[in-house]
């Protein structure tokens, strides 16, 4: 499921932001996406429990706090 962004280093630092908290979710960006859409790649299994899922919402959301 991807998280767009946008801007190719605010991809990179959110995905660097959520792996400090232990949270593998990695930035997608130019030339795998078009310029301007850089994005998060949530890849999510069967082996993630909704904790893990809620979490990483409570982790997506802080991402967007100035």
């Amino acid at each position: 499921m991807p998280v767009v962004i946008g801007d190719e280093e605010a991809a990179l630092e959110a995905a660097a932001r959520l792996l400090e908290r232990g949270l593998f979710v990695p930035a997608i960006r130019p030339p795998t996406v078009a310029p301007g859409t850089s994005r998060l790649r949530v890849a999510l299994s069967s082996d993630h429990t909704d904790a893990d899922v809620e979490r990483l919402i409570v982790e997506l959301e802080a991402l967007r706090a100035p």
